[in-house]
């Protein structure tokens, strides 16, 4: 009986566990927050298109999880007909089904993009038969090139952990985080601290990537001040809050990461993801999703910042798949407001935009698979 009683208990707990990793899949809004009406707007800055060379030595990769057309002009509304993203003149689409699934997940979604491969829904770095495939991050390292991932979720989410691991299940949350220890990676920011360091098997990531030279920190406003050398910046137990609580940090994180990597003379790799993009749309709130559609906008006004100066890095501005089917009904440009209607509270099979902006963003123009992407990418960052 005492046997079963425990067996019980770590059920319940790792039941428990996986459900506060997901709850965001069955989330809803008390009142549906179909009309978001603007509180206040930002000022978009309009950057120069000239460019130093034809192929980039930078590439900063930005994912709006779950962004499609509809939550890209939510957002312009929303800030009263202006966003970022209006610099990157060259503009395709791309189509997002998964090697198993006509409607693919985050994993599958973030593995076509990383490393150029078809695969089967909640697969993280592998192929359709379980076999690890190189992404994109880990040939750039390989290369000598800085690397990083910055998320508004938790960093072993399917998406940033796309992108460094290479596991058969997308909730093997524990794995992902030992597969960074394996990795050069140079900066990793957002949450999931509770998988490095409160683990079923006893170890203490934190504490060995300690051993590795990583600078470990908690605050926000102590990340922000790191300028150089590796860095494991840890903003959330688990996932990262919604935009009142959490603030600017997926802006101020990407703006950090490109400071630290920059100091590579050979180059780097830099993905952000704006993951609560996704949230909102499963939560069917159209407040949700222009809240994080506009701060990941703003993550875009940091990456152009650095590009336009540097005029040696593209930047690259997709999403892995669209969420929620979101049709906009009815708003106001001059006032900013955006009322929305949700078919579904799961992904779709719509293409999702492509921009670009850079030395090689003209190579994005057009309908590609999502792993065109990848092959894109790593033609002109890797093959020179």
């Amino acid at each position: 009986m005492l046997q079963k009683l425990k067996f019980l208990t770590v059920f319940l707990i790792l039941g428990f566990t996986v459900y506060a990793q997901d709850q965001y899949l069955t989330a809803r809004s008390e009142d549906l927050e179909k009309t978001y009406t603007s509180q206040k707007t930002y000022k978009v800055k309009e950057f120069t298109q000239k460019f130093k060379v034809d192929k980039p030595k930078n590439i900063i990769f930005l994912i709006g999880d779950g962004m499609g057309v509809s939550q890209v002009f939510a957002g312009l509304t929303a800030n009263k007909g202006r966003l970022y993203l209006e610099n990157c003149k060259y503009i395709g689409f791309s189509k997002t089904s998964s090697g198993d699934n006509y409607i693919t997940d985050s994993a599958a979604g973030g593995t076509a993009l990383s490393a150029g491969v078809k695969t089967y829904n909640g697969a993280i770095g592998v192929d359709m038969n379980k076999n690890p495939v190189k992404t994109i991050l880990e040939e750039a390292s390989e290369k000598g090139l800085a690397t990083g991932l910055v998320s508004s979720s938790a960093i072993t989410h399917a998406t940033p952990a796309s992108f460094i691991s290479h596991q058969e299940s997308r909730s093997s949350y524990e794995d992902i985080a030992a597969d960074f220890l394996k990795t050069d990676i140079d900066v990793f920011i957002g949450g999931g601290l509770d998988h490095f360091n409160k683990r079923k098997d006893g170890r203490n990531l934190v504490e060995e990537l300690k051993t590795k030279g990583y600078q470990i920190e908690t605050d926000m406003q102590k990340i922000k001040k790191v300028k150089k050398g590796k860095l494991a910046g840890f903003t959330a137990q688990v996932h990262n809050p919604r935009m009142n609580e959490r603030g600017d940090m997926l802006p101020d994180a990407a703006e950090t990461a490109i400071n630290i990597l920059s100091n590579n003379d050979k180059g780097f790799f830099l993905m952000v993801e704006g993951s609560q993009i996704d949230w909102g749309g499963h939560a069917a709130s159209t407040i949700y999703i222009v809240e994080d559609m506009l701060d990941f906008d703003q993550v875009i006004g940091q990456a152009l910042k650095f590009a336009a100066k540097d005029k040696e890095t593209l930047v690259i501005v997709t999403a892995d798949h669209e969420t929620g089917g979101m049709a906009i009904t009815g708003g106001s440009m001059e006032n900013g407001i955006v009322q929305a209607a949700f078919p579904t509270g799961e992904h779709t099979a719509v293409m999702v935009p492509v921009f670009s902006y850079g030395p090689g963003a003209k190579e994005f123009i057009g309908i590609m698979e999502n792993t065109e992407i990848h092959a894109k990418m790593k033609k002109l960052l890797l093959e020179k």
